[in-house]
């Protein structure tokens, strides 16, 4: 997993004596996904085992640097990820609505975040938006479930349910996967699908 984004910590989620909030998610590749599928996590058989896998990799890592690991599916109150994201200056929102990272564009995803008690500062970035001039992440959806306003999740899941729908599936979001930057970035399609099955059931 890699470091996204770093931001300041939030007084309502984070211990006291904490400086900074990283946001981690994993990297592009092939890596993740393979360290994943062999831990004990995955091989166990019982539920979560993304969730699982996180908490103990993450835990384990703030517990080295003397922080708190916290996760989106903590809650409630739930830690306002999207929020952070944003505030952090590394990622912003798309004109899918999604949010873009400019070296992993639309596959930007969160495992969780640590809240550390020393200050980090990441390298700035610029909006991969600004400079796309075609950005084809707009038409990309299949059936327009997805705007900068909302995202339409009924009709989104109404063409999952179709056999149209099989290639999203399959592969993950049409709209991700039409990113010039996600394409730079590309996941495995096993994981894209594992992803899609969890959202869609």
């Amino acid at each position: 997993m890699v470091a996204l984004a770093a931001t300041a910590p939030d007084p309502i989620f984070c211990p006291p004596g904490s400086r900074a909030l990283v946001l981690i998610g994993p990297q592009g590749g092939r890596a993740f996904w393979d360290r994943l599928t062999a831990a004990p996590e995955w091989q166990d058989g019982t539920p979560d085992p993304v969730d699982r896998w996180s908490a103990r990799v993450l835990g384990a890592l703030a517990a080295r640097f003397g922080g708190a690991a916290l996760y989106p599916s903590d809650g409630p109150p739930w830690p306002p990820f999207f929020g952070w994201a944003l505030a952090s200056g590394h990622l912003w929102q798309s004109p899918v609505g999604m949010l873009v990272h400019a070296q992993q564009g639309l596959w930007v995803s969160f495992r969780g975040a640590l809240a550390l008690p020393f200050d980090v500062a990441l390298p700035p970035a610029a909006n991969p938006c600004d400079n796309c001039a075609t950005r084809p992440c707009v038409t990309a959806c299949p059936v327009d479930a997805l705007s900068a306003r909302e995202y339409d999740v009924p009709r989104c899941h109404a063409f999952l349910d179709r056999p149209e729908g099989g290639d999203c599936l399959s592969r993950g979001c049409a709209a991700r996967r039409a990113c010039p930057v996600s394409k730079s970035h590309a996941r495995l399609d096993a994981q894209s699908a594992y992803h899609m099955s969890r959202f869609h059931r």
